[in-house]
Parts: structure tokens; sequence; C-alpha cells
């Protein structure tokens, strides 16, 4: 025997109940195992399913389950959690998904099936885990629907859904909590990954049956910024703290009883840059932008129909208005029955239509052809003269396309474009014709001596004065 000092330390005691749990668990684990083997694919969540649940009575923890569809419509919390969850996986996650749809510019990371999570939040851990299983076909909403009724359903032949599992304690923290923290946390996710579109209507829309989506889009790739437009800048700054005013207002909207919409009349000559204008507001705000040809609706209902199957948080745009509306006039002065949905001009406007957090926006090169009544307050709320271009304006093109922000030569030209009538578009295609700064700029000044003279009073100043409309914002470029 050997002496008391040399014999090895009695191996540590463990306490019982861990001896149970990790003999549990390693039992757990060996039959999860042999099920995979042994029980056929199509039962195995099922048999997973009522073990869990038997196992639940001696537990203290709770599950909580969100499916994909309730009934027959996408479950907005299910597609939140999706989002939400592809931000959660760390390094311990063994099995995740990636994919890149084919018009999107990022690649999605999600949950892998039957993976399991484990977030934490206000220090307490949530586990999740993704469930499929195969069921018969049923056809339900298309989630990429433009909105509910609107696209056509889709057959689905999987079940799917999550599984949280948390202790009894915080059932409350993680349903008044936790599931609103993931809604609001993958709306803004949501808004950081999407990719713009503009759409544009189907000439062949109808004819895929009523339940058929109208609109079609490609990727709104246009790189107009407020920081590159060629506007004065206090214009710039008003329209942009009217855009933010607008969409932080939704509770007041509601308060008052008015439909979450702005409209925004621009007009002015041809080639002064109210695309480029449209197109900074759709990449400012993160909307998409819908393309509307009035002249191409055949009657007021499918009017109806295609505004309500537009999306929220987007730019609703109708191009030379005036030009539908002498159209509309043509058709009544021939006496023809006016089908065409340009009596029904009120659906276009911002208390009229359906959907929130709209942006309307007509546009005009001739605002003295519109009907007052389309410019009243509470239709076209905004006002915004899209002018010749200025030395402003002028200075902002010579930075985007020749990179130079001054010049010996900038002082000619700012005097002639304060008399000379030439539109930033003009001005940006004489930029154009040579990389090197000097020849570009001269070849400016020989086009702005051949132009005419600008008027003693500036188009739209005398239609300001005039105008004088209460609730109209006037923004002269």
């Amino acid at each position: 025997m050997l002496p008391k000092t040399q014999r090895p330390p009695p191996h540590p005691r463990i306490p019982p109940i861990l001896s149970a749990a990790a003999s549990a668990a390693a039992t757990a684990m060996v039959l999860r195992s042999l099920a995979k083997d042994l029980i056929p694919r199509d039962l195995q969540h099922e048999v997973f399913l009522r073990l869990r649940r038997f196992l639940s009575r001696f537990s203290s923890e709770l599950t909580l389950t969100v499916d994909e569809y309730d009934g027959l419509y996408p479950n907005i919390l299910f597609q939140a959690a999706e989002t939400y969850l592809g931000t959660v996986i760390t390094p311990d996650t063994k099995r995740f998904r990636a994919s890149k749809p084919e018009r999107e510019k990022r690649i999605k990371v999600s949950v892998e099936k039957d993976e399991e999570l484990t977030d934490w939040f206000g220090g307490v851990p949530i586990k999740w885990r993704l469930f499929c299983k195969d069921t018969p076909g049923k056809y339900v909403v298309n989630p990429d629907s433009l909105g509910y009724g609107c696209g056509a359903p889709t057959l689905k032949t999987e079940a799917r859904c999550f599984e949280l599992v948390f202790h009894k304690k915080i059932k409350d923290k993680v349903i008044n909590e936790y599931l609103p923290y993931i809604l609001e946390k993958s709306k803004i996710l949501k808004e950081e990954q999407r990719t713009l579109k503009l759409w544009t209507l189907k000439i062949e829309r109808g004819m895929g049956g009523p339940r058929s989506k109208p609109w079609q889009s490609v990727n709104l790739d246009h790189p107009s910024t407020f920081d590159t437009l060629a506007m004065e800048l206090d214009a710039k700054e008003n329209i942009m703290a009217d855009l933010q005013r607008f969409v932080k207002r939704k509770e007041f909207y509601r308060r008052v009883g008015k439909a979450w919409k702005r409209g925004y009349l621009l007009y002015g000559p041809p080639g002064t840059g109210k695309s480029s204008l449209i197109a900074a507001m759709a990449n400012y705000l993160n909307f998409d932008v819908y393309d509307l040809e009035l002249t191409a609706m055949r009657s007021n209902s499918e009017l109806r129909n295609l505004l309500i199957s537009t999306a929220n948080q987007s730019i609703l745009v109708v191009e030379d208005i005036d030009c539908s509306i002498e159209l509309q006039d043509r058709f009544k002065a021939a006496k023809k029955p006016v089908g065409k949905p340009l009596v029904a001009m009120d659906l276009l406007q911002p208390d009229q239509g359906c959907g929130d957090e709209r942006i309307i926006i007509f546009t005009t090169n001739h605002k003295e052809r519109l009907d007052p009544a389309l410019l009243r307050p509470g239709r076209m709320d905004v006002h915004i003269h899209m002018s010749y271009c200025t030395p402003c304006g002028f200075r902002m093109l010579a930075q985007n396309y020749l990179e130079i922000s001054e010049h010996p030569l900038f002082t000619e030209i700012e005097r002639l474009l304060k008399m000379k009538k030439v539109t930033p578009a003009e001005v940006g295609e004489q930029l154009l014709r040579n990389e090197e700064a000097e020849s570009a700029l001269r070849g400016l000044i020989e086009l702005l001596e051949e132009k005419e003279e600008v008027e003693e009073v500036k188009a739209g100043q005398v239609e300001q004065k005039e105008s004088g409309s209460e609730g109209v914002t006037e923004l002269e470029n």
C-alpha cells in the first residue's frame, strides 16, 4: 500500500443530477442518430415532434412555433425571422445556406433546415430551429407578389416552420419584446439589403389571367443622387428636408385622417433634370419607382387595379401629364366615348389611391396647360421648377464630369450662364466630348455664345408670384 502522501488525488464527485442530465442528453443524441437512420425521412419530423412534446412535460422550457404560412397567406413573422437569423449565424453554426437571386446585388444568407441557432436577448438564450416536412401540394399566395391577390398563386409541397425554445419564465418577454424586436430589426435589414426596382407596365398584361402581375421590373441602377444633382444647394436641401419630414409622419397622417402620400409636380423645359431628380429621390428614400403610362390605360378600373398593385414605399411617376390631358381633350372634341382613365385623374391623387408611404410625381414641360384643380394643395403639394443651368449647377457638373472644382475659365462660363438659356443636359453633353478640362470648357463657352439671351424675368418666377396657393410649396431651381 502506497504511503498516504503518494496516493493519487480522489476523483471529484459528480453531482447525481448532473450525471443524470448528461446521461439523458447522451441517450437523446444516440436515439436521434438512430432515428435518422431507421425512420423514413417523411416521418422523422412527426416522430421528433412527438418526442419533444413528451420530453417537454419534464422540462422548464417552452416551445413557440412560427409557421411560414398563416392559412393561404405568408406569415410576416416567419419572413422577418428568416431575414433576422441570417445575421445571427456565428462561427459555431455548422450549416447554413447562401443564395443570390438573379436580379439582386447581394448574397442572401439564411438558416439551413434542422440546424439549431442560439440567439441572446437581454442576457437570456433563445434557441431557434428550422423544420421542414413534405406535405400534399396546395396553392398559396406568392410572397414575392406586389400585394395579396395580385400575383399568381404558388404550389407548395413543403411546410416550413421555426421553433423557438426558451425558459418558461421569459414567455412574456419573448412575445411582447423579442418578437416585436425581430419585426423591427428585419425591416431595417431589408431596407439595407434591398435592390431598387424600376417597374413598368407589361404590354401583354391581362393575357395571363385576372391574377397575373401587370408590372415588370429591372434594377434601378441610376447613379443620380442629391450630391451629384445639378441644382441650387438651397433647393436640394429643401427637397431632402420635405422628404424626410414626410417619411417620419406616419402617425401624424393617421391622426389627422389623411392618406400617407405626398404629391410633387416637376415642371420646366426638357433637359433640365426632371428624370435625374426622380432617381435621386428614389436613391435617397430607398423607394422603388413605378413608371405609369396613362395613355396606355383602357379603363378607370384598370387604372385603379394598377394603383392597388403597387407596393408601399414607392414613387409613382406620370411623365408629361399635359400630353395625357391633351389626349383626353381630343377624345372629347371628337365626341368619342372617353373610356380612357384620363377622366378619372382623381384616382391618381394622393387622397384617393391605395396603400401608404407613397410619393406621386407628375412632370410637365408646360405647367400653364394644366387644370388648376390638378395643382391644388392635397394633390400636388410641392411644385418644383426645373430651370436652365445656373452657375451652381455648372460647378456640380464640372465636378462630376471633369473632376475639377476650380479653373480660370469658370468666371467667363458663369457670366455667360447668367445671360444665356442652356439646360444641364446640354452642358453635360458638351463636357462629355473631351476629357481634357481646358478643351471641354472652351467648347462649352462656344456653345453658350451661340445660345439666345435669357429673358429679363426667368420662367417660373411670375408663376410663383401669381399662384400663391396656400399649402403649396414652390421650389425654384
